[in-house]
């Protein structure tokens, strides 16, 4: 069980969304007592942007590592640096390296992404969104064989119809070059996702980047709660 920490989420969404170094590692701790085995998150700036900058991805990883003591990963999603170029000058400029990061197969420069951070010795999950080409362009890339797992994103976020969904998504994907899957879902995806994810026997995460409601739909609190809740969804139907 992955826990992701924070993802777009802003104080806007709470002020249980954790967002500094401090709060990122204090709030994984809490996760890992929860039963989380890993953190993913989304480093920011002081002034709350994401970024891939070494200045700001270091004291995060540092802070979590420090504290959760469990393995760390990154996003590097375009949307923190959309210039492919200035991307991997950037994760080449990293001085405290993640544990593994994540890449989103559809995106530019997806490849040489994935390329530089092996080459560094960061780990890579293959980040496959359903409704994009990155299940195919995953199919056919030679790095596949190298990854850390696949990442199979859900992004239907309507709970009638994000199981089926997912379904579709990890048929596009097979054999994803045999390499293991952690499927998750977002929003209202999120718990029927995670509980397919328990029946199929895979890999998951939860966190107030994927979703801020508990099972119930009441508000969640923490990450350490939905931690929690999501274990005891996952055991649900075993």
């Amino acid at each position: 069980m992955q826990v992701c920490l924070n993802g777009s989420r802003t104080a806007a969404d709470g002020a249980h969304v954790p967002l500094t170094p401090e709060e990122l590692a204090r709030s994984a701790a809490a996760a890992v007592a929860a039963g989380a085995t890993e953190a993913h998150v989304h480093p920011r700036a002081p002034c709350g942007r994401e970024s891939l900058s070494a200045r700001v991805v270091g004291p995060a990883v540092e802070a979590l590592r420090g504290l959760a003591g469990v393995p760390v990963g990154v996003t590097t999603g375009a949307w923190a640096e959309p210039g492919t170029a200035a991307r991997l000058e950037q994760v080449r400029s990293w001085s405290v390296l993640p544990d593994f990061a994540s890449v989103n197969w559809h995106e530019p420069g997806a490849e040489e992404l994935a390329v530089l951070l092996l080459a560094r010795g960061v780990a890579v999950e293959a980040g496959i969104w359903s409704g994009t080409e990155g299940a195919a362009r995953f199919a056919a890339s030679p790095l596949g064989p190298r990854v850390l797992r696949v990442l199979a994103e859900v992004t239907d976020t309507n709970p009638s119809t994000a199981e089926a969904s997912a379904h579709a998504l990890l048929t596009s994907l097979a054999p994803a070059h045999g390499r293991p899957v952690l499927l998750h879902g977002e929003d209202g995806g999120t718990w029927p996702v995670l509980r397919l994810a328990g029946r199929l026997g895979l890999a998951t995460r939860i966190g107030l980047e994927d979703t801020l409601l508990l099972p119930n739909g009441e508000r969640a609190l923490s990450n350490a709660q939905l931690v929690a809740a999501g274990l005891a969804e996952y055991q649900r139907d075993q």
